[in-house]
Parts: C-alpha cells; sequence; structure tokens
C-alpha cells in the first residue's frame, strides 16, 4: 500500500533530527560494471561503493554506527559492547567508531565458522579488531552471545562504567536509519546521473541493511524490487530479522506499523552456501569475477554471496534479467579476504 505523501514527508523530516555522528565519509560513489554487464546480456550494472565508508576499511555498518553511536554519547556511555563471528566486519568497524568517538570497546566473538586453520582467529578482521584497541573475548557458537553481551554490561556497569550494547550487525531500528538515509542518497545520485534504477541487490544477514533500504524506499515510493541474498539465515529466519528492523525503524519515524506492513520483502536463499562463513563455488566464482573484470574486492562471507546471487538473477531465466538498471550495494568486507587463502589461490 502506497504511503500517504504527508506521512512520508514527516517521516523524512523526523529522520533528519535524530543524532548522528559522522564517522564515514560520503556519499560514496556509484559506478557502472560495464565488462560484467557485458558478459551477463541482461542489465546494466551499477555497484554502489559502501565497502568506501572509509572507517577501517568501510563497509555498510558505518552508516549504521553513525547513528548508535551519537545515541551511546547522547546517554553519557563510555563503552560500546558488542558481539559478532570471528571474521565480523560488524566488529571490526564497531572496535574504529569506539576508538574515533573515545569510547572503549569490548568484543564477543563466536567461533561460528567450521573447519578453519587457527590463523582463522588470529588474521582479518579479528586482528584489525585488536589493533584498534578493542578488547575481544573469543566463545564457543554454543554459548548464547547476547546474554554473554548483557552480562559483560551488567559488571561493566558494577565497575562504575556505562556500557551501550550494539546488537548483532548493529540491526535494529536505530541501526537501520542509516540506510534508509543511505537510500535517500542513491536515488539523489541514480537521479543526477540519469539512471532509473529498477532493483537494488544486497547481502542480507542480520536483516538491518535491508529493512533500511525497503523502509526508505517505501517512503520515497519507490517502486522497484529490493533484493537480498541470505548470507546464512533461511528465508523465515532472515524475514524475522528483517521485519525487526524495519518495524524499529518505522516506530522511531512515528509510523504506525499498518504504515508498513505491505512493503514487499524479497529474500534469494540459494547462494548461502553450506554454512555462514563458508564459501560456495559460485561465491568463490562471483568474487574471482569480479576481481578480474572490474578490479574490485569482494569477501567470501558476505558481498561475494550477494554478488553470486545478483549474477543468477540478472542471467537468462532470473527474476532481474528484463531489467534495465541494477545496483548492487557493496556492502564491504574484504578485510577478510586474508583469512580465507583459498579464494584467489589458483586465479
Amino acid at each position: 500500500m502506497k504511503l500517504p505523501v504527508s506521512l512520508a514527508t514527516d517521516a523524512l523530516a523526523r529522520l533528519a533530527r535524530f543524532p548522528r555522528l559522522t564517522l564515514g565519509q560520503g556519499p560514496t560513489p556509484i559506478q557502472r560494471l560495464d565488462r560484467v554487464s557485458v558478459q551477463l546480456q541482461g542489465p546494466q550494472i551499477w555497484i554502489k561503493r559502501d565497502d568506501c565508508t572509509g572507517l577501517a576499511t568501510g563497509g555498510n555498518k558505518t552508516r549504521k554506527l553513525e547513528f548508535l553511536v551519537a545515541d551511546a554519547l547522547a546517554n553519557g556511555c563510555d563503552t560500546l559492547i558488542s558481539q559478532g563471528a570471528l571474521q565480523s566486519n560488524h566488529a571490526r568497524q564497531v572496535a574504529a567508531a569506539g576508538a574515533a568517538a573515545g569510547l572503549k570497546v569490548h568484543l564477543v566473538l563466536s567461533d561460528a565458522v567450521p573447519g578453519r586453520t587457527q590463523d582463522y582467529a588470529r588474521v582479518g578482521n579479528i586482528q584489525l579488531c585488536r589493533l584498534l584497541g578493542a578488547k575481544v573475548e573469543v566463545i564457543s557458537d554454543e554459548i548464547d552471545a547476547d546474554a554473554y553481551c548483557a552480562d559483560i554490561a551488567w559488571r561493566l556497569q558494577g565497575q562504575g562504567a556505562r556500557p551501550y550494547v550494539i546488537a548483532m550487525g548493529g540491526s535494529d531500528g536505530r541501526g537501520a536509519l542509516g540506510y534508509v538515509q543511505a537510500f535517500a542518497e542513491i536515488m539523489a545520485q541514480t537521479q543526477a546521473m540519469d539512471v532509473p534504477l529498477d532493483a537494488m541487490v544486497l547481502a542480507t544477514g542480520s536483516g538491518g541493511t535491508q529493512a533500511g533500504l525497503m523502509l526508505g524506499a517505501h517512503l520515497h515510493c519507490w517502486q522497484g524490487r529490493i533484493h537480498g541474498v541470505s548470507v546464512s539465515p533461511d528465508a523465515a529466519l532472515a524475514q524475522q530479522r528483517i521485519s525487526k528492523s524495519l518495524l524499529g525503524a518505522a516506530a522511531l519515524l512515528e509510523l504506525e506499523k499498518s504504515h508498513v506492513q505491505d512493503v514487499p520483502m524479497h529474500i534469494d536463499v540459494d547462494h548461502k552456501g553450506p554454512h555462514y562463513g563458508v564459501p560456495s563455488a559460485d561465491t568463490v566464482a562471483a568474487v574471482t569475477l569480479l576481481a578480474q573484470q572490474e578490479g574490485i574486492l569482494l569477501d567470501p562471507v558476505y558481498s561475494g554471496k550477494a554478488f553470486a546471487g545478483l549474477l543468477a538473477a540478472c542471467a537468462p531465466g532470473g527474476v532481474l534479467h528484463a531489467a534495465r538498471h541494477v545496483l548492487f550495494v557493496h556492502t564491504g568486507g574484504t578485510a577478510a579476504l586474508s583469512a580465507y587463502p583459498e579464494v584467489g589461490a589458483e586465479a
């Protein structure tokens, strides 16, 4: 259901009034992927370079953290607590955001990816987390990370600290506001370039980025497709995560649940691979293709899986093959490449 213009205008005005700490560089560029587009013989493919947000190698979490860290500072907090897997892009950007804002950072990283070597827990994102000054605790994947973070917060409060717990991936209502705002940025850029987008494709994990883009599309009355490619959750879990952040962001913008209940949700679960953090052959092929055809690096955990989904969707018979212009939202993650030496080993 189309949102009344007055409600959309009021919601966007409220978004502009939320506290936001500038952590990234923007607007991030949009560029053509001509060589890939010729190979696909389908739509013109474009890429939104949110890997270039600039915060400790960049990525999509920067936009979320601008709202979340601003809220932490507004509430007088002195410590950020968050969680992720060993090669979490989110954890790396929380560590960087804390360093930039003068806050302590405590990270809980789950050993969630099977079959990796010992180096997996030493290089890539986890190495950067430590370099950025975060205190890192590694836990078994069987431990409830949410409860573990809550226990750390309780303990730090007892010591006189003012902790601020950030959800996995920065994916809650406030974090999703970063991609409501990003949608407006994309629209301004593509309109200036005279590029009428038919679809946006992105990686979906904790769900906040897709939720923000969906809400942004709704507020701008955009009729294109937000095509999320799951990096591990099944369709039901992905839908649950996205819906939670979408409803949370809508509530912050003073929209009723009824105002967003019909927002279309598209989730592709065919490219998530055998396990979170484990790339399948099509992911490795997608990472290699973009590197060798366009000189752009992806990662095998998030953006590589999403680009594999884009290639399938835009190929003959795919749901986006008949589209004119498709935008790939590069959510970052290249810092994890060193933890996956098998990617590019035979390139």
